[in-house]
């Protein structure tokens, strides 16, 4: 029996410009649930510049860019996570208090309790590692706990799509690897992810899809 992907995300024809310069051009891509895309490729090559089309930041030059749900009525941009280079946290609030902040911007179930939220708030902080650093000022974290907060709204709001930028940057080994398993907890329950990556994310099963400078007529 052929299984039904509850999400799909494509692009058609995708051309994109960045400071008068063609990016991308003329790029198809397909991600349906339970599957996940690597984006590589040297730098310049275009990868943030798609995440942040397929999120709705940018606008195309040519082509198109939809996100199908299956049994949901919300807008496709609220049915997107984007996490990019900048962690945007707030030094001067603690830990909890940044993702509760995040939680209250992204989240869009307007039924669920406080209660359901916050027990969802303090289980993405301990799926994190980051517990018992609740009450502590975010300004005090090292690189790899700010990138494991920002990583925390994944958990904290539910969202189908997760667009990922370098999300592993400053993780260690054992945080790279708990990641891992999160993503693969995503993917099980119909997923997508795309992601823009210079190292292997230890994925058991991903695409990958090569981006490559685009050449510049003189």
């Amino acid at each position: 029996m052929t299984r039904t992907a509850a999400a799909e995300l494509r692009a058609d024809r995708l051309s994109v410009d960045r400071g008068g310069l063609r990016v991308i051009s003329d790029l198809s891509l397909v991600v349906r649930g339970g599957e996940a895309l690597l984006l590589t490729g040297p730098n310049g090559a275009g990868k943030t510049t798609l995440l942040r089309t397929l999120a709705g930041f940018i606008r195309p030059a040519e082509g198109s860019v939809s996100l199908t749900l299956a049994h949901d009525g919300d807008a496709p941009a609220e049915r997107i996570h984007f996490v990019g280079h900048q962690n945007a946290i707030k030094p001067r609030l603690s830990v909890r208090e940044n993702l509760a902040f995040w939680q209250r911007c992204l989240a869009t179930e307007a039924a669920s309790t406080s209660a359901a939220r916050g027990c969802r708030l303090e289980k993405a902080l301990d799926r994190l590692g980051l517990g018992d650093l609740g009450e502590v000022p975010a300004g005090y974290l090292s690189a790899g706990q700010r990138r494991r907060l920002a990583l925390a709204r994944l958990l904290a709001v539910r969202r189908p799509v997760w667009l990922l930028d370098e999300p592993t940057v400053s993780l260690d080994a054992e945080a790279a690897a708990a990641f891992a398993r999160m993503i693969e907890e995503h993917l099980a329950a119909d997923g997508i992810v795309v992601a823009a990556t210079h190292v292997p994310l230890g994925l058991k099963s991903c695409r990958e899809l090569r981006l490559e400078r685009q050449a510049v007529a003189e």
